[in-house]
């Protein structure tokens, strides 16, 4: 979501903080690599040329670049970010602590964190009610 916002390093730099995400808690499930798949669509062409799904091996200088983004750089990332841990229905502590762990060094409030989970909610449940819409 709103993915293609961002310059070129903050796409890959997002991929990268994605692939840590899902990998918090061992491997990708069939869900988040779906979601990953659909991100990397989103990001465009010339990324998905050259984005490899592998954890880089410099997770602190991932977080360190969004650190010094400006807000809205944050906000998309950390956005995506909760997409992808609400992808599927198996939301553990890994995932919640390492979610805490960038809102906070993003400089996330609560107040945005709330706001920017309503918005995955939201997306959730207007793409539940279509399914119904289609199929009855």
């Amino acid at each position: 979501m709103l993915l293609s916002l961002l310059n070129r390093k903050e796409k890959l730099k997002f991929l990268d903080l994605a692939m840590h995400m899902v990998s918090v808690d061992g491997e990708p499930t069939e869900i988040e690599q779906r979601l990953l798949n659909m991100m990397l669509a989103e990001v465009g062409d010339g990324i998905v040329k050259e984005y490899h799904f592998s954890l880089s091996k410099d997770l602190t200088e991932t977080i360190k670049f969004f650190e010094e983004s400006n807000k809205t750089v944050k906000n998309i990332a950390y956005l995506n970010m909760l997409k992808v841990a609400m992808s599927d229905d198996f939301y553990n502590t890994a995932e919640h602590f390492f979610l805490e762990d960038i809102r906070n060094r993003f400089s996330i409030s609560e107040t945005k964190k709330s706001q920017l989970m309503r918005l995955v909610y939201s997306e959730r449940d207007i793409r539940e009610r279509a399914k119904r819409v289609v199929t009855h």
